[in-house]
């Protein structure tokens, strides 16, 4: 079996900070060292092939013999974007005519060229913009298939090619995309309204809303202080565990709540998507979730939202929805908190210069630091995993663009945090010092009991254990059998199905019970269902140990913590271990909420578990880059004593009570945001500004 670890990449393993990264070189030369040296793999250095062809093209100005002759793979469209992403670090713009002589049905060239667009704009003059515009929206060779970028790179500069009878003339109507941007643009225009649809005509919601957005949205309570945004626009907020939305839903749910309490923070908005099935089930774009924290849904013309890679066709129309939205806010957004590095968050970025807010961006060295070990030359060439380089550089590219365009970039915490952020990132160090930017303490909410909190323990176990013969619970029988929890979305960077791979080769399902929680009975997302059919694979012809395996749908997050509490009991709970397989957790929220409800746990040693999990003291580190790894990680698990096992739920527990408190978070952000917004404004245009369209 072909696990998630193994597959598209030779190692799931990060260099160490001191092994030769030809990222890592090919960066420090091209932002600190003289740009015409053309970047060439050490003698130490593993040999890289195509990877090595691609970092030519992008970080050096020397790179024809790695681009062309019999070994090369890279083709024009390769090399075009890596010299326009070149040229967007070095704040290079290119003239209108340029920017549209490009091929922009090619998306990755699209990208590069919506980002360069309005500093084009700034530099060359909205009057010259606005006329290579209009000769291209109305020259006898436009091709429909350009016309939703002609118009969005029109509308996202405040510019005016064509009046609107000769907008609404354009072949446009036909096509989703192109009808709208021409709505899109239309919007923009002094009595463009009376060549919109009539809503009620509407194909679907999104449609509906798009051709009447919202004016104003409701008024909330006046209150002073500061006004933050903070975002997490893959999944939904009010359910982790489900599709995209995992830890990070926790935290910001949490989160938001807390920081609405605090005296100087006037408002929270947490803005997330909204896709077509969301949008169905509800309307309304604002949705109160406390009295000073709401939740701000942007629509997306997709089914739900996109992943990370998945943003580029939606870029333009979700910043559109944002400057829409935020302009129809009773009160100014001050600070908004990007956490991605995707087009998303450009996108969003993209809407917060435009309405003069400060913004905050988290970075972080993904897919930096695996980036050189992952792509050498022993592994595969194939076209699959050139396609799994070009996102992965281009995530890269996107983290670049936010890093350069935010007031303030903080980092993650923990001991390796900014040796890692600032050998991936260069600048930061020009722009921080030694030490790098500040990062947050993480921390968790705290758990609140409800009134009849043993009642609804005992009912979460007596449904865990009602039936073996159901796939979402176990046999009575099994009740005092050691049991194996691991909670998440189910998610091939997760790896829960080669969880279940391992505790059937190690036999481990004849002494123990696996519980996994997460994913949607009802509505699995692609990911979702891709995991579960390999699980099912896997449990064929396994009857026996099918039935002490349950893979219990996600639930609300105090409903989590409320299970966990209920299996940490010795009085009520069979012996229970955490268990994360992920390939990595950047932090791990899951980990910690095991943690403080007293449970042992153990987690993967990628990533930011190792920052607080003690190999040994507070819990145990697995290899989770093979299941042959992890195989040897649950050996050791299952031969410890029950002793033992107490000892590190103890110690587990004293350590995310008293060092991971979500308050100390909330602290550090509200000092942060509150000081930015106060912050006088500098002159931005170096770092890529945005040009005002108003």
């Amino acid at each position: 079996m072909s696990t998630p670890a193994q597959a598209g990449s030779c190692s799931t393993s990060a260099l160490p900070p001191t092994a030769p990264d030809l990222l890592v070189d090919a960066r420090r030369t091209f932002f600190h060292g003289p740009r015409l040296r053309k970047v060439t793999a050490r003698a130490d250095s593993p040999a890289t092939g195509t990877l090595q062809q691609f970092l030519d093209a992008e970080y050096s100005t020397d790179f024809t013999s790695s681009v062309s002759g019999p070994h090369a793979t890279l083709d024009t469209a390769d090399i075009t974007v890596a010299r326009l992403r070149q040229l967007c670090r070095l704040s290079a713009p290119l003239a209108p005519e340029a920017v549209l002589a490009h091929d922009f049905a090619n998306p990755a060239v699209a990208a590069v060229l919506t980002d360069m667009w309005p500093v084009t704009v700034s530099c060359y003059g909205k009057p010259h913009a606005e006329a290579v515009l209009r000769n291209r929206l109305t020259g006898p060779h436009l091709d429909t298939a350009d016309i939703p970028f002609l118009l969005d790179r029109a509308e996202s500069a405040g510019l005016r090619p064509l009046t609107a009878d000769e907008a609404v003339s354009l072949p446009a109507h036909d096509q989703r995309g192109a009808r709208h941007a021409l709505w899109r643009y239309l919007h923009s225009l002094p009595g463009g309204h009376t060549h919109l649809p009539d809503p009620g005509q509407a194909a679907d919601p999104y449609e509906r809303l798009l051709a009447n957005p919202p004016a104003t949205l409701p008024d909330h309570p006046a209150q002073h202080g500061t006004v933050v945004a903070q975002t997490m626009l893959q999944g939904d907020l009010d359910t982790p565990g489900q599709g995209l939305s995992g830890g990070m839903s926790v935290l910001l749910g949490g989160l938001g709540d807390q920081l609405a309490t605090n005296e100087y923070i006037g408002h929270v908005l947490t803005v997330v998507t909204a896709g077509h099935d969301s949008l169905e089930r509800e309307m309304n774009l604002l949705r109160p979730r406390t009295p000073a924290h709401t939740v701000l849904r942007l629509p997306v013309d997709a089914p739900a939202s996109p992943p990370h890679e998945g943003w580029t066709p939606y870029r333009a129309a979700l910043n559109w929805w944002a400057r829409r939205l935020f302009a129809a806010l009773p009160r100014k957004v001050d600070v908004i908190h990007l956490r991605f590095g995707d087009e998303a968050s450009l996108a969003l970025a993209d809407a917060a210069e435009h309405a003069g807010t400060r913004t905050v961006f988290t970075a972080t060295p993904d897919p930096h630091r695996t980036l050189t070990h992952t792509y050498t030359d022993t592994c595969s060439t194939a076209s699959d995993e050139e396609h799994l380089l070009r996102d992965d550089l281009h995530r890269i590219f996107c983290a670049d663009r936010l890093v350069d365009r935010s007031d303030e970039v903080i980092g993650i915490a923990g001991p390796s945090g900014a040796e890692h952020l600032l050998r991936h990132f260069p600048v930061l160090e020009d722009r921080y010092g030694p030490d790098g930017p500040p990062a947050p303490p993480e921390g968790i909410a705290p758990y609140t009991p409800d009134p009849a909190e043993s009642t609804l323990r005992k009912q979460m176990l007596d449904a865990l254990y009602a039936d073996g013969s159901r796939t979402d619970a176990l046999s009575p029988q099994d009740r005092e059998l050691p049991l194996l929890l691991s909670v998440g979305r189910l998610h091939p960077v997760k790896q829960q199905d080669m969880l279940v791979h391992t505790w059937l080769v190690t036999e481990m399902w004849r002494s123990t019970t696996l519980v996994i929680v997460g994913g949607s009975h009802n509505a699995p997302a692609r990911q979702e269902h891709e995991t579960r059919r390999r699980i099912h694979e896997l449990l064929r012809g396994h009857n026996a140990a099918a039935s002490r395996l349950a893979i219990v749908p996600a639930m609300p997050n105090m409903s989590i913590r409320r299970l966990e509490r209920a299996l940490a009991d010795p009085a009520s709970g069979p012996a229970t271990w955490y268990v994360c397989p992920s390939a990595k957790e950047e932090f791990g929220i899951a980990i910690l909420e095991a943690m403080e409800a007293g449970l042992p746990v153990t987690g993967p040693q990628r990533g930011g578990v190792a920052h607080y999990v003690h190999d040994g003291v507070n819990g145990l580190l697995l290899d989770t880059s093979s299941p042959s790894g992890l195989a040897r990680g649950l050996h050791r698990l299952r031969s410890l004593p029950e002793s033992t096992r107490h000892r590190m739920a103890m110690a587990a527990q004293h350590t995310a009570t008293t060092r991971y408190a979500l308050q100390d978070m909330t602290d550090f952000l509200c000092t942060t945001y509150s000081t930015l917004a106060q912050r006088p404004r500098t002159n931005a245009v170096s770092r890529g500004a945005r040009v005002d369209p108003a």
